[in-house]
């Protein structure tokens, strides 16, 4: 089977990601079930919507870009940060995708949503941390709730028992 040639979320289905160098599906257990998705036309044509919208500033999107940590290339994301206050997290719902790997290898990303953009330096939160964050984000992108097996009722506990599927990142302005 061959994975998607993008790294980009997909909105109303769930996202796939994948580098055009993967050969192999990408893989959540789900209550004990493989969970597989290619991403298709439709899918691709979500993310361009959705990427146009947070370039506009409108619904809940941010483009996130990250420099590849092989090609050194820029590949942008539309993703949705969970946002308290003052502090941002981005959540990384399918796991350890392109994005993840490239945040992780460079540390840091640049976020646009609007006439607002800025370079943020990532921090991976442990499970214990990351628990709340994905309850908020479950309840925040509904499109993903697929791949939790959590659910929005369930307690912060049930989401640290499955952080280490979905890696969260805190994020802090660089100077």
């Amino acid at each position: 089977m061959n994975r998607p040639n993008s790294d980009q979320p997909v909105l109303g289905g769930g996202i796939a990601t994948a580098d055009a160098s993967d050969h192999e599906p990408r893989r959540l257990s789900i209550a004990g079930e493989q969970r597989h998705y290619r991403m298709s036309l439709a899918d691709r044509l979500n993310n361009a919507l959705a990427s146009a919208l947070a370039r506009l500033g409108l619904g809940p999107f941010h483009v996130l870009t990250t420099r590849g940590r092989r090609s050194g290339r820029r590949h942008s994301n539309p993703v949705v940060l969970v946002e308290a206050e003052t502090e941002k997290w981005l959540v990384a719902p399918y796991g350890a995708v392109s994005w993840v790997l490239n945040a992780r290898a460079n540390g840091r990303v640049h976020l646009r949503r609007g006439r607002c953009s800025g370079d943020y330096e990532i921090h991976e939160l442990p499970p214990e941390q990351a628990g709340s964050i994905l309850k908020r984000y479950v309840q925040v992108a509904s499109a993903t709730r697929p791949y939790f097996r959590s659910t929005v009722d369930s307690p912060v506990e049930a989401f640290v028992s499955e952080a280490a599927q979905h890696p969260v990142f805190a994020l802090t302005p660089s100077a």
